[in-house]
């Protein structure tokens, strides 16, 4: 079983007729995602890799029952397109671009709390249910089917975890992507819910980064976890002062520090890995 996407999901790319939009379409196709609508003020009518275009969310939605969107436009037209697809009834809005404007992001996940939608990113490499969907720029060639979800603020992370868990044989249910951003659609605790409930997640990875507080935010739910959290921190070497990373990897005093992330995940109960091989292991050491 997997989470927010599977087999089931049906995809609309807002923004398809751009080069990104067009060219992770057909990377999402070929996957096996179930992309049956795209989006182009202007542009309905048209297709993109047999894909039909429409002009707006709404329309798509009546015509292709389109329940998922993954917007690829710049950032200054996010809020927007976001906003349109919540109101369009869509259940999950997965948001690709980076740099959002804070005031901007903080309007999208009002109107999805609003309206009961799940928003990732900005600044996500997106979502995988291996075998099942894949959507966003995620390479699938790191991932495959297994027992343990990870949830990460970082793609290239993301990757490096799931590859890590591929190899030593467990394999994935879904990897989510909150996303890099400072204001983010989706929380580490919210995710953290859904695994949770997930059946087939016997445990769940946590990859976090310095920066913000959403990890620290995490240690409640991760305290009231039914099934094992392994938590790995990004930036435990990072100089102090020094710029790096994503938009939301800003520190002030010792919040945001990995150090700071580590200590309060660990007093919440979860397990800490230092690098990626130690995953597998604590995992083998829980009998999962």
């Amino acid at each position: 079983m997997s989470i927010l996407v599977g087999k089931q999901t049906r995809v609309l790319v807002q923004g398809i007729t751009g080069g990104a939009g067009s060219f992770h379409t057909k990377r999402m196709l070929d996957y096996g995602t179930e992309i049956v609508a795209g989006t182009s003020p202007g542009k309905g009518g048209q297709g993109v890799h047999g894909v039909p275009v429409f002009d707006t969310v709404a329309e798509a939605v009546e015509q292709t029952g389109a329940d998922t969107s993954v917007v690829f436009l710049p950032a200054q037209f996010v809020q927007d397109a976001a906003i349109e697809a919540i109101h369009a009834g869509l259940k999950l809005v997965v948001v690709i671009p980076e740099h959002i404007p804070i005031h901007d992001m903080l309007r999208v996940r009002e109107e999805s709390i609003k309206h009961g939608t799940r928003v990732l990113g900005g600044n996500t490499a997106g979502i995988i249910s291996p075998g099942e969907a894949n959507l966003g720029i995620i390479p699938d060639v790191a991932f495959k089917k297994g027992r343990v979800g990870t949830v990460s603020r970082s793609g290239s992370l993301t990757y490096y975890v799931a590859d890590t868990l591929t190899r030593s044989g467990y394999g994935e249910t879904t990897c989510v992507g909150l996303g890099g951003d400072p204001i983010l659609g989706s929380t580490f605790d919210e995710i953290l819910d859904l695994f949770d409930k997930d059946e087939e997640s016997k445990a769940v990875v946590l990859v976090g980064e310095i920066g913000g507080v959403y990890e620290e935010r995490a240690a409640e739910r991760v305290s009231l976890m039914t099934k094992p959290v392994v938590a790995m921190i990004g930036g435990i070497s990072a100089p102090p002062g020094k710029r790096m990373g994503h938009a939301g990897a800003i520190v002030e005093g010792d919040m945001g520090t990995a150090q700071y992330k580590v200590e309060v995940l660990k007093k919440a109960g979860a397990h800490w890995a230092k690098t990626f091989q130690d995953i597998p292991k604590i995992l083998g050491d829980l009998g999962i």
